[in-house]
């Protein structure tokens, strides 16, 4: 009976590993082959000058050190930090808000599925057409500052994308709007996760409701938090396609809202594979850096 009982287990765990197939299969050509690709390119030249193709030769480290020697990589980094941080910062706090009020069964909130689909629509607009609404709408004879002027706010129209910080703001407000959503339906349902006894206890114990937000809300949300606080760094170091069309790929004004990754794609685009594939590197292991440190820090933290 037991050589049966485990023949049939092994048989069982055979059909797990068939299943398997398909996603180790998609993962190994589509990720696995060209991240290694990506890191063989950044250790060669290899370049098109005109007509002329240049290499693939073996070069070394030569393509990191002219990355690190070049100032413009730090202007970008730092340009792609603030746009990040002017997004995700009012996109926590009104995700926290909404998620509280959406999960908070004693105000009793009519037309929730309503708002949190409404909410949530952005998210699933592509970026690029935001993008072009945006360029629309924020343009100098666009409808915002036709608005404005005929409400007599201003005299004439203000060139929102030719200043630095309503450049950023721009690019900002974007991201904002496009991922709050998505945002907030993950810390509702983190939220609704919670155990409600909690929450009679302490009111039974009169803790005010900020108190029973932050002594026991915050704190029970810190997996979710960190979830979302990793997946937006990652989302904002490859922010691209918004800075992308809204200023036409040039990063204007004065190259502040230029971004790692459409400095990267510049790259791409002039054929510098082997440039391309060491900033690529780069990336990946700020990323991997930045994402371990969030990490390690909220578990310390916890401790």
């Amino acid at each position: 009976m037991k050589k049966a009982k485990r023949g049939k287990v092994v048989s069982y765990n055979k059909w797990g590993y068939i299943f398997l197939i398909p996603f180790i299969t998609v993962y190994v050509v589509f990720q696995l082959i060209p991240l290694v690709s990506t890191i063989v390119n950044s250790f060669f030249e290899n370049y098109r000058s005109g007509l002329t193709q240049i290499g693939p030769t073996f070069i070394g480290l030569a393509n990191y050190k002219e990355i690190f020697a070049n100032p413009d990589i730090w202007i970008y980094a730092q340009n792609t930090l603030i746009m990040w941080v002017m997004g995700f910062v009012p996109q926590i706090l009104v995700s926290l808000l909404l998620g509280a009020w959406f999960s908070d069964p004693s105000l009793r909130l009519k037309g929730q599925g309503f708002f949190k689909t409404v909410i949530y629509l952005p998210n699933l607009i592509m970026a690029s057409a935001f993008s072009m609404l945006f360029f629309t709408l924020f343009s100098d004879g666009g409808p915002i500052n036709s608005i404005l002027i005929q409400m007599g706010i201003l005299d004439e129209p203000f060139k929102f994308l030719s200043h630095v910080w309503s450049t950023r703001t721009l690019v900002a407000l974007m991201n904002f709007l496009m991922w709050f959503g998505n945002t907030t339906i993950l810390l509702m349902a983190g939220m609704m996760g919670i155990d409600t006894s909690l929450f009679e206890a302490a009111q039974v114990d009169g803790a005010t409701p900020t108190k029973i937000f932050y002594k026991i809300t915050l704190p029970l949300l810190k997996p979710i938090l960190i979830y979302v606080m990793i997946t937006s760094l990652v989302g904002g170091l490859q922010m691209f396609d918004v800075p992308q069309i809204l200023t036409n790929g040039n990063g204007e004004p004065m190259r502040s809202s230029m971004t790692l990754i459409m400095y990267l794609n510049k790259h791409l685009y002039s054929k510098n594979y082997g440039m391309g594939g060491a900033l690529s590197v780069i990336l990946f292991v700020i990323t991997g850096v930045l994402s371990l440190v969030v990490f390690k820090f909220s578990n310390n933290k916890e401790k």
